[in-house]
């Protein structure tokens, strides 16, 4: 009988430890699940200018995301293609604005990247650090060293990247 009260309690001893270990190991598996989520490749687009008279679509991958005291990613990657899709003289642009940390401070950049090949997409790939969040613009018009003011600040941004 003792045999028996002793397998018991060591029965008990051990589902009870099994059950106190178990959220330990859901809570390691859902950190790995995070950070590989965080580092795994999300596709956007396409997107296109208005009329479809460019396109632009790729993957964007953010690692290391940290949210001490301003939420963001130590490096976003944004890569992919963009196309033109006029005969005209237009050039399709993809422009990017990035929002990083800059001390406690989230300023923005723009990155472009423009194609004049007509149907041809031109690749391209792109890093950033301390990235708070990403968003684009397609537009479509005349060649030249950066995008005009109206593809910048008409219309709307979508939004790529959002640090949580």
């Amino acid at each position: 009988m003792t045999a028996t009260r002793a397998l018991a309690a060591l029965a008990v001893t051990a589902s009870s430890a099994a059950i106190l270990m178990a959220p330990a190991a859901a809570q390691a598996a859902t950190a790995t699940t995070t950070a590989a989520a965080q580092s795994a490749p999300v596709a956007w687009g396409p997107y296109y200018a208005p009329g479809k008279s460019a396109k632009t679509a790729g993957k964007l991958t953010a690692t290391g995301e940290d949210h001490a005291d301003l939420p963001t990613a130590a490096v976003v990657t944004i890569s992919g293609t963009v196309e033109d899709s006029t005969r005209s003289a237009s050039c399709g642009w993809a422009v990017f604005r990035v929002t990083y940390r800059s001390g406690n401070e989230l300023p923005s950049r723009n990155h472009w990247v423009r194609d004049c090949s007509y149907r041809t997409p031109k690749r391209f790939s792109v890093k950033h650090h301390d990235v708070y969040q990403v968003e684009l613009k397609v537009c479509s018009e005349a060649k030249a060293a950066k995008p005009s003011l109206n593809c910048l600040y008409a219309g709307t941004w979508k939004t790529l990247y959002l640090s949580k």
